[in-house]
């Protein structure tokens, strides 16, 4: 499978559709902190987010410490930022939106 590496325009223009979400110094990743009110409603967030991650075949990098969950978006194989990162920022805005 190809993944389309999206250039500075489109990764710029991609993010400006999100909230709390951070380039990365090399522009490669995207990263977001979200904090939630308890351990449990954030692993309930990272297991929908789960659960969407592996429909679309894409994984984060990402990890919890009881009530915030740290998130950063890549394309591995492409070492770059395509359409599936800004997919999942989505999913995961959704995600987060629910539980707030």
């Amino acid at each position: 499978m190809t993944y389309e590496k999206l250039d500075q325009a489109a990764v710029q223009n991609q993010l400006s559709t999100l909230d709390g979400w951070q380039l990365g110094e090399a522009g490669d990743r995207i990263s977001r902190s979200f904090k939630f009110k308890n351990f449990a409603e954030a692993f309930a967030f990272m297991t929908e987010c789960a659960l969407k991650a592996e429909k679309l075949d894409h994984h984060p990098d990402w990890s919890n410490s009881y009530s915030t969950v740290d998130v950063t978006l890549t394309t591995h194989v492409a070492n770059s930022l395509t359409d599936r990162d800004f997919k999942l920022a989505r999913a995961m805005d959704k995600a987060f939106s629910r539980r707030i």
